[in-house]
């Protein structure tokens, strides 16, 4: 049975009694549809394969209900239903999606249905009409007629022993136009046995304000629980969910990350700290919240989709601080500028060193890259000082550690000149029926010796590396283990056209660790090799390819790494 807050219980009342802790029988059960209404996000497209292990990691997150996809309606969705049914999932409910039977056909005939019987499932979620103008304009049949097609097929799944959700599609806005029937369709709903009431705001134009009367409104016309399904088309899916759960609702519906059609459905990488973390609501268990980051990046490596930095909660940027001041005050006490703690979502702080960082930044950065630096005031200004000028110049650090983390031991003393670089050169040809080739030549001075190599490459910066490897490999073998992972360029003077300053940030890769670095230079390729040789720096430091040794003088720019 519905365990939410009572309908007539005012907002400020349930405040108060979450203040207190209080338990108020606050179980809100998760939905998810990432695999079904979360592909129709544009860019979005999931093998079977993909659906599988997603479905897999939101089992093991604490989702209640797993919507797989539309039985029928391509054979994707029906080879999820048949690979699924040999997994043993612990907790979640694989649920098969689809719609009420049609007009004037029985819901025993009717194929839609059938598909869902024979996918397996024992949970079916189907969607009928509760707008009068969907009704008549786009089903073209009567308001009866409709209210049949819902009875009939509620009934039918109900005969057939599946758990089932209808949802009334639309809910929202056919309430605006006309509550008296849009309640009638939800009652026909419940009285042909539905598990569950599920009030979509499919066009995503519902206010806050809005869905909590509306639904506050249908919870007391009804015995059956009531869930939310929103849509972002407005901006604020979270609100609505948060909304309804508040009027009564016990059920959300949404997506890993807010994928889906338009504008995507509500986020419930958002819904989910907010309810249990702020409101006192509970969803899942506090060690499964703290597997929310991992779930949401998960899902979005999977989807080959990139995540804003600034997505709440889980972004990479969410809990990051960059002034100096407020820096300070959260190193005194998180709670200054932080809204809950970062480790019970699985997230962490990150402290940002830029030409706004003051010493509490430095010292704290320090401590985040576990680098066990005795800087006195002094050297701490000296270095604050130099990450103005070099941000000044065109770097930054923030997306670049790797490189930072350099500054900082060179600082310290703590690096030695391993290579040095007397000249490189590039060879670009391009031959009318062939694609163009490039070659790089390098010679560099490692341990005192003149090392001169030669390597050819997709692209300039592709063959430099080639060749920048191919010389230090015997060295140090270690890095035979690194890869390039990304590479982007940024112009930072637009006005300066071909000879505006550019800035090149590199990202690589060994043994599945991950770091950045940065170079700025007028000539791209310049500034790829001051990246590409702090990466080098980076990962023989990180490795402890070579021995300590922290006699070398600081101030060497290029090619100096830890001993």
């Amino acid at each position: 049975m519905r365990s939410h807050f009572h309908a007539e219980a005012s907002i400020e009342v349930y405040f108060k009694l979450a203040e207190m802790g209080g338990d108020m029988e606050s179980k809100v059960y998760l939905y998810d549809t990432t695999l079904r209404d979360g592909t129709q996000g544009e860019g979005i497209s999931l093998s079977v394969e993909d659906k599988i292990k997603i479905a897999l990691r939101l089992d093991q997150f604490g989702i209640d209900f797993i919507e797989g996809g539309w039985p029928g309606s391509n054979p994707k969705d029906m080879a999820f239903f048949e690979r699924v049914r040999e997994i043993p999932l612990k907790h979640a409910k694989v649920t098969a999606f689809g719609s009420t039977c049609r007009p004037n056909v029985a819901a025993s005939e009717d194929d839609n249905l059938q598909a869902l019987i024979a996918s397996g499932v024992s949970a079916a979620a189907i969607f009928g009409k509760s707008w009068d103008l969907h009704v008549t304009d786009a089903l073209k049949t009567t308001l009866e007629e409709n209210i049949r097609m819902v009875a009939d097929s509620v009934a039918f799944l109900k005969e057939k022993g599946l758990t089932t959700l209808f949802l009334a599609e639309h809910f929202f806005d056919g309430y605006k136009a006309n509550p008296r029937y849009a309640l009638r369709v939800l009652e026909a709903a419940e009285e042909a046995g539905a598990d569950w009431i599920v009030l979509c705001d499919t066009n995503g134009g519902s206010l806050p304000h809005e869905v909590y009367d509306i639904v506050k409104s249908a919870v007391s016309q009804l015995r059956v629980p009531i869930g939310i399904h929103p849509h972002n088309d407005s901006g604020v899916a979270v609100a609505n969910a948060l909304a309804a759960v508040q009027a009564g609702a016990t059920q959300v519906q949404g997506t890993i990350n807010g994928i889906g059609e338009r504008c995507g459905n509500v986020n419930l990488i958002s819904v989910v700290p907010n309810l249990q973390l702020k409101l006192g609501f509970t969803c899942i268990s506090n060690e499964q919240l703290q597997d929310l980051t991992q779930l949401s990046r998960y899902v979005a490596e999977i989807a080959n989709m990139t995540l804003p930095n600034n997505q709440p909660f889980v972004g990479h940027s969410a809990f990051a601080h960059k002034g100096g001041i407020h820096v300070s005050a959260v190193l005194r006490d998180p709670k200054t500028y932080e809204h809950i703690e970062p480790e019970n979502i699985g997230n962490k702080r990150r402290v940002l060193v830029s030409e706004l960082a003051g010493q509490s930044n430095l010292l704290a950065k320090m401590e985040e890259l576990e680098i066990d630096l005795s800087l006195d005031r002094e050297k701490a200004r000296e270095v604050i000082t130099r990450i103005k000028e070099r941000e000044f110049q065109g770097y930054q650090y923030e997306g670049a550690e790797a490189s930072l983390t350099l500054m900082l031991l060179e600082a310290a003393g703590k690096l030695k000149n391993l290579f040095t670089l007397d000249s490189f050169k590039i060879l670009m040809e391009k031959a009318a029926v062939q694609s163009i080739t490039s070659e790089a030549t390098v010679k560099l001075s490692v341990n005192g010796e003149t090392v001169h190599t030669a390597a050819d490459g997709n692209g300039p910066v592709n063959a430099l590396d080639n060749a920048m490897r191919k010389a230090l490999e015997s060295y140090y073998p270690c890095i035979a283990n690194m890869h390039l992972a990304d590479y982007k360029v940024r112009v930072l003077d637009e006005n300066g056209a071909t000879a505006a300053k550019v800035r090149v940030l590199i990202e690589s890769a060994s043994n599945g660790e991950k770091w950045s670095t940065v170079g700025v230079s007028t000539n791209v390729i310049e500034a790829s090799w001051e990246a590409l040789a702090d990466s080098i720096r980076y990962m023989l430091w990180k490795e402890g390819c070579v021995e300590a040794d922290n006699h070398a003088a600081a101030g060497a720019r290029v090619g100096i790494v830890n001993h």
